[in-house]
């Protein structure tokens, strides 16, 4: 693995491609900065090798071209804080003006550059946008898991214009190797949990695990697809009835294989989608009609934690329930704490998705499990067994 740890920046200018896509208040106050933290150790290396640092990323979708709310100057204090410099800015990612500060940037320095997804180019992936960027520095590096899977013009067709100076940063390097612990070195029995909203966006993931786990655990609304394809009453809760039989053929693959596939066998109702209101535990195939379920019930809760805990690797992608909303965030804690016992017993423990993510950090166990995963959609599809542009690009 090309890292940047083979490279030598003293009096190189680097061009990084970072995830800072992060979560702003309507004050532009930033609410999560753990994609900004992460990607302070391969900033820092590089200037204490005496390099400086071009940053660059997207925020958010902008439409039609720059907005202020996408702005990536609202990050610019907070960027200089955790690098304790002062970060200097430019208003714009290519362009003579961005290109002399580039230029000017001397050891130790660090320029952040204005949303890359203010020009379409960027996600188009338009080569002579993806030239321009490369034109401001000596060596390309990519620490932007969760971008990876797109073959944009900074994650991917800007490696081309450094055949030689091109690395992988230390959050990709972590990425990767923590990923392939869940794929190829894997230790038994394993586990993953799989939740969320939908089937229809973990299909691909629920079936290449089939080969590769000893349990999988379903929770979150998908478990009403199960649960009805196996002739459930769940009253009215989230379904797609379109995956009604995909579902039923996860479940037979799953005996064939001999995976133990768990499905909950209660829940935890409510006659509203909402936190405040008439909830009740009842089994999870046989809701009434009028309710719907909302979260994992108890008799779950410590069917899962017991093989959770058993378990000596550990994937988790999708919360237990509408972990949002306080009534109904028990079984994603539940979860939770039984990934900690495991990491505590000897397990390897990932977890990885935008919502499993935002779990552990909000309950304030993300630093007693073996890894969270900053990619959501390229973790998914680099266990899928997909090919992740982003990663190719360093790799050729």
């Amino acid at each position: 693995m090309k890292t940047i740890d083979g490279i030598d920046f003293k009096g190189k200018r680097a061009i990084m491609r970072v995830d800072f896509n992060v979560p702003l208040n309507r004050e532009f106050q930033i609410t999560d900065d753990s994609r900004m933290r992460a990607a302070i150790p391969s900033i820092k290396k590089i200037l204490e090798d005496g390099g400086a640092v071009i940053v660059m990323s997207h925020l958010g979708r902008p439409k039609e071209g720059p907005e202020d709310k996408y702005s990536l100057r609202h990050l610019r204090d907070h960027l200089s804080k955790l690098l304790g410099i002062d970060v200097r800015f430019a208003d714009d990612c290519i362009g003579d003006l961005t290109h002399q500060k580039a230029l000017n940037l001397k050891p130790g320095e660090v320029l952040l550059l204005e949303n890359l997804r203010f020009y379409r180019e960027e996600t188009k992936g338009d080569e002579a946008f993806a030239q321009k960027l490369a034109q401001l520095a000596d060596v390309y590096v990519n620490d932007a898991f969760g971008t990876a899977h797109r073959a944009h013009a900074s994650t991917t067709i800007i490696a081309k214009f450094f055949p030689r100076n091109k690395a992988f940063g230390y959050l990709m390097a972590n990425e990767l190797s923590s990923i392939d612990k869940v794929i190829r070195d894997v230790k038994r029995p394993y586990t993953a949990i799989i939740g969320g909203a939908k089937v229809s966006t973990k299909i691909q993931i629920l079936e290449n695990l089939l080969d590769k786990v000893d349990d999988l655990i379903i929770g979150g609304g998908m478990m009403f697809t199960f649960i009805k394809a196996r002739g459930g009453s769940i009253g009215g809760s989230l379904v797609e009835d379109d995956f009604l039989e995909k579902a039923g053929e996860i479940i037979e693959k799953a005996k064939a294989k001999g995976v133990k596939l768990h499905i909950p066998t209660d829940a935890i109702i409510a006659d509203t989608f909402a936190n405040d209101v008439n909830t009740r535990e009842v089994k999870a195939d046989a809701i009434p009609e009028g309710w719907l379920g909302l979260d994992i019930g108890p008799g779950s809760r410590e069917a899962f934690s017991k093989v959770i805990e058993q378990s000596k690797t550990v994937l988790w992608n999708g919360p237990m329930g509408v972990f949002e909303m306080e009534n109904f965030a028990k079984g994603t804690k539940v979860v939770a704490e039984a990934l900690v016992k495991a990491t505590k017993n000897g397990a390897f423990t990932l977890i990885g998705g935008g919502d499993s993510v935002a779990a552990i950090n909000q309950l304030g166990l993300a630093e007693q499990v073996s890894y969270v995963s900053t990619g959501g959609g390229a973790l998914l599809e680099y266990m899928e067994g997909k090919v992740l542009p982003g990663v190719q690009a360093i790799n050729e």
